[in-house]
């Protein structure tokens, strides 16, 4: 005799219907899963478990290092993107202040000019200002009498004993050449670009002629 038949042998009403099945005897029940689990889970099977758990686990933490570097890296991005707008927004704040503190000071208009370009932010303006102003050189020359038809044929013609800005003249517009002939592939950084344009101030202060 069975579990079943134990289980239900004091109730023959139970054991001849369905509730009398085996399949509602949790003896037979626990039985029948322990057997099913003795099959399923052997030391084979839980190698083979342990090892996929294992590649997830590890896919999981890859993922999660990943994601955590991501921000960190996000975050850097932004606070390097945000130092720059606040210096960018201070550089542009200030150059504002020092145009309106040389507005209608000098003598020629030409030369606020040459600094509006010099205050912008952009790169090509730059080279504008180092252009305008080499033609404000061009002038000066014409207006002290020096022939020739090009700069380099006046400042040849120039006296060093009464010209002493001669090699910052030679000097700014060999790189006035080079951004005439090279065009957009001449770089210029702004720090470069106020050391020509001081350089002009120079020559041009020499002569009263700002």
């Amino acid at each position: 005799m069975n579990s079943a038949d134990t289980y239900n042998s004091t109730n023959p009403l139970i054991k001849d219907s369905v509730l009398g099945s085996k399949f509602f005897n949790p003896q037979y029940l626990f039985d029948q899963g322990y057997d099913i689990l003795s099959y399923v889970l052997t030391a084979k099977t839980l190698e083979i478990f342990y090892t996929i758990v294992s590649i997830f686990a590890v896919f999981f933490i890859a993922i999660i290092v990943y994601t955590t570097i991501r921000m960190f890296e996000i975050r850097k991005k932004e606070h390097e993107h945000l130092h720059h707008e606040i210096a960018e927004y201070a550089h542009n704040q200030a150059l504002k202040e020092k145009e309106i503190q040389f507005s209608g000071v000098f003598k020629n208009e030409r030369w606020k000019k040459v600094l509006d370009y010099l205050f912008s932010i952009n790169e090509n303006d730059w080279k504008l200002a180092i252009i305008e102003a080499d033609l404000m050189l061009f002038d000066l020359l014409i207006k002290l009498g020096f022939k020739g038809e090009t700069m380099g044929d006046k400042l040849k013609e120039v006296d060093r004993d009464s010209f002493r800005s001669l090699n910052s003249a030679w000097e700014v517009h060999n790189i006035r050449n080079k951004i005439a002939h090279e065009g957009s592939s001449f770089e210029i950084s702004l720090h470069e670009a106020k050391r020509v344009i001081a350089l002009y101030e120079q020559i041009f202060q020499e002569f009263g002629y700002i």
